[in-house]
């Protein structure tokens, strides 16, 4: 049933092949993670196939090290017509220990698709705590902040006339 899975951890170990020139996972693997863990998300949350449309405020807090287990944790923090606001929180730590820190924060836009490609209506959201406000409150601020970024751009941008 579409709507009934908000939140989704994938959980798995950081692998030797996940590692950049300075020992450390590598930033392009976490990004993969993330998506992996948007789509996720927002295919449970709709039940339908989802496209990623936007990534962004992707902060890298602290290391990840090989042979971390990671968790990677998508949630719905906000829903419009057709897409879906996720947040995700990638943490990792040491698989003897319960313990895991945050190494990665940002949002992810996921658009709900139909077989012809065409966005399609996702149900809706709504907040049910404080918490719950908050994050879509959040969400909504991005959303404006993209928008008046982008007005902005557009606005510096003359195309040219030859």
């Amino acid at each position: 049933m579409a709507g009934k899975d908000r939140q989704l951890t994938l959980r798995f170990l950081a692998e030797p092949a996940d590692v950049n020139f300075g020992g450390k996972v590598h930033g392009g693997a976490v990004m993969k993670w993330i998506d992996l863990a948007a789509y996720a998300a927002a295919a449970g949350w709709s039940g339908k196939y989802c496209i990623t449309v936007y990534a962004g405020g992707i902060r890298f807090v602290k290391p990840i090290h090989v042979g971390n287990i990671v968790e990677v944790t998508g949630k719905v923090i906000y829903t419009g017509t057709t897409s879906m606001h996720i947040g995700i929180d990638v943490k990792a730590g040491d698989p003897k220990d319960s313990e895991r820190h945050l190494t990665t924060h940002c949002i992810v836009i996921m658009v709900a698709v139909d077989d012809d490609g065409k966005p399609t209506s996702v149900p809706e959201w709504i907040p049910a705590n404080a918490d719950d406000i908050r994050l879509r409150d959040s969400a909504l601020r991005l959303m404006d902040m993209r928008k008046r970024i982008g007005a902005e751009m557009e606005a510096h941008v003359k195309p040219s006339v030859e």
